[in-house]
């Protein structure tokens, strides 16, 4: 009688469930008569704790642009939740700003009966580690691929992430509703996304992946071709009941002890430290005593012990607090302030740490240090050594493909995938008020069997036919080697260039490529492999004009100096003695002084004051500092300027010392 009123209260407030998902505001009332409901509503989270065999894990991983996040805004939309904005769970400024995901994030939704944990990923090369931290919390994987572009760079290295820790991929063709999207199209495409599981190793489970077709713009999925579904069929649905079809709920137990691997981490000014994870076993409550555990060469080492003070769970875009949560479940704790991503969170009885995510090496590398330039200390607040090392080794702590590395003298050698990575980390801390320097980045080369060998990266390039040759004797310069050379399908003009090419060579590139290209040319890349030496670059950059006066820059100067390159400044910004003020013309650096001013005198000529007209300065961004500077440069950055300098103020010094080798 009671199972029976419980069950018709339960169906009846699931029902209206709402955008702010009401129905779990009665996990209070369902705690008290949990097991008298566990049979009737097994698909009610009581108290927070859902039936292992009615959760889905799923991952979106995809090549950049293809539509991860907008679909996940479609997703979120579908199944009741509230969506303020358009990508909704890209919730870091830069990422609005860009365009991009950056770091991973997790949401849960409810569908029929089942409770999705989705997790969106990053699709850019530099933030595969974010993709590589998540996939042991997931069983399952929803392959997102552009059908008019087909699998790229990226879209390899997500999918060989996937299928190496077993998971079950769902192949959504997106974008269909383009014109030149064709269905011979979407059928070239499976059979290339099938030649690539195949080359990765899949297994013939995996090989049996579902098909779906979708534009995640208009916010409709289909399990069979179509550009224009009937209007009752605009929805996610097909996709929904695809995850719950054919990605296996987690294999866990309720009744075994606590234990949980934390994959994601990051901090609250109130509860402190918050640890996200899967719960690989047993049911965490508020107010558990539970310690971190981590795996040493020696054994396994107990970090801290504590007590759960917190416990939550993304739902929509909220996040609500719940009172327990069982195997399989991903939910973020608070309550210990030591483990980091990588530990386990046990029952204090529990004295065994969960397998960690193995992750790629980091491929390059630049030093952070003081800024010791004349305008130092004007701009930022933290200026010090300690304080821009407290800020490393924190982010160190949240993101495992970032390795840092104390250096000499207040530096610190900062390890990561690529320059977009390092570029993001560097504009975070300068809008948190650092002033720093930074070296150019330098790639991490191995030796095997004294042979030296370097990274090595997969690129694909789509240009006009009129650019394919600049573009190709570019590459050439910097040891690309093309792999395949073909037109666009759909596209009448344009080349696809499929080549490798050494991360070194790559470094500074994107910029240039945009450039020659005006903006039409798509440039894709991804760690491919540690390759044997290719050999010095060739000519990549011209030399540089550098300042050899202290003061402000004026129009006067700069007139005489514009036949001389391209220049970096405009008048009245301030200079100063080895700071890097434009691009010469030749390929040798050249002394000059821009803060020189005209001469006064008291005769004055018709036309003699005219007003001075200057060519517009190409003002260096961030992204494009940290790949043009060389290797005996810096970078100065500030909350309110970027500026490029030598690593050797003193003229007489830098013609002194040694240059250090380009490569």
């Amino acid at each position: 009688m009671v199972g029976q009123l419980l069950r018709s209260l339960w169906s009846t407030a699931a029902a209206s469930k709402s955008s702010n998902y009401k129905p779990y505001a009665l996990s209070g009332f369902t705690r008290l008569f949990s097991s008298a409901t566990a049979a009737a509503a097994p698909s009610a989270a009581l108290g927070g704790v859902v039936n292992p065999s009615l959760l889905r894990n799923v991952a979106v991983i995809a090549h950049v642009d293809h539509g991860k996040t907008t679909l996940m805004d479609r997703l979120l939309r579908q199944c009741g939740a509230d969506i303020p904005h358009e990508r909704a769970l890209d919730s870091i400024s830069l990422e609005r700003e860009r365009g991009i995901t950056i770091s991973s994030k997790v949401t849960s939704i409810s569908w029929k009966e089942n409770e999705l944990n989705m997790v969106d990923t990053p699709g850019h090369a530099d933030f595969g580690g974010e993709v590589e931290r998540v996939v042991g919390m997931v069983e399952g994987a929803v392959l997102v691929v552009d059908a008019g572009e087909g699998p790229l760079a990226q879209t390899k290295f997500v999918l060989a992430k996937a299928l190496k820790y077993g998971l079950h991929p769902i192949l959504l063709l997106n974008k269909v509703d383009r014109p030149s999207v064709t269905e011979e199209r979407c059928d070239e495409v499976e059979t290339l996304v099938f030649d690539l599981f195949a080359n990765l190793g899949a297994t013939e489970e995996q090989l049996g992946f579902p098909v779906l077709y979708a534009s995640a713009k208009e916010g409709w999925a289909s399990s069979t071709y179509t550009k224009c579904p009937p209007d009752d069929a605009k929805n996610m649905s097909d996709l929904l009941d695809a995850i719950i079809r054919h990605v296996p709920p987690p294999a866990a137990s309720l009744d075994a002890p606590l234990q949980m691997l934390v994959s994601m981490m990051e901090r609250d000014n109130y509860v402190g430290r918050i640890l996200t994870g899967r719960i690989t076993s047993g049911i965490l409550h508020v107010g558990d005593k539970v310690h971190g555990l981590h795996s040493t060469d020696s054994g396994i080492v107990k970090i801290e012990e504590g007590k759960v003070v917190k416990l939550m769970k993304k739902k929509g875009t909220s996040i609500v607090a719940v009172d327990s949560a069982g195997a399989g479940d991903i939910v973020s704790m608070a309550g210990l302030n030591k483990p980091v991503i990588g530990h386990t969170i046990a029952s204090v009885e529990v004295m065994t740490a969960l397998p960690t995510v193995e992750l790629d090496p980091p491929t390059i590398s630049m030093t952070f240090g003081v800024n010791d330039s004349p305008l130092a200390g004007r701009d930022g607040t933290y200026l010090t050594g300690k304080q821009i090392g407290d800020r490393l080794m924190a982010e160190a702590e949240r993101n495992l493909a970032i390795n840092v590395l104390p250096g000499t003298s207040d530096s610190y050698e900062v390890q990561g995938r690529g320059e977009l990575q390092l570029g993001i980390l560097i504009e975070n801390m300068r809008r948190e008020k650092f002033e720093l320097s930074v070296s150019p980045p330098k790639v991490m080369y191995k030796t095997e069997n004294r042979q030296k060998l370097e990274p090595v990266e997969e690129v694909t390039i789509e240009v006009n036919e009129e650019h394919v040759g600049i573009v190709m004797e570019a590459l050439s310069h910097r040891r690309g080697e093309i792999t395949d050379m073909g037109p666009v399908p759909g596209h009448v003009g344009r080349t696809r260039l499929c080549l490798t090419c050494p991360s070194r060579g790559l470094v500074g590139y994107r910029s240039v490529f945009n450039s020659v290209t005006r903006g039409t040319g798509f440039m894709h890349r991804a760690f491919l492999n540690y390759e044997k030496y290719r050999g010095p670059l060739g000519n990549v950059r011209k030399g540089v004009l550098v300042s050899m006066g202290y003061g402000t820059i004026t129009a006067h100067a700069l007139m005489s100096l514009e036949p001389r390159g391209i220049l970096f400044v405009k008048p009245g910004m301030e200079t100063y003695d080895g700071m890097i003020i434009g691009e010469h013309s030749r390929d040798q650096d050249l002394d000059v002084n821009p803060a020189k001013s005209k001469e006064l005198n008291n005769i004055r000529a018709a036309n003699k004051d005219e007003n001075v007209k200057l060519t517009p300065p190409r003002l260096i961004t961030l992204e494009e500092a940290i790949g043009y500077v060389a290797s005996d440069e810096l970078i100065e950055v500030t909350p309110n300027a970027i500026r490029l300098r030598k690593k050797y103020l003193e003229v007489n010094k830098r013609k002194t010392m040694s240059k250090r080798p380009k490569d």
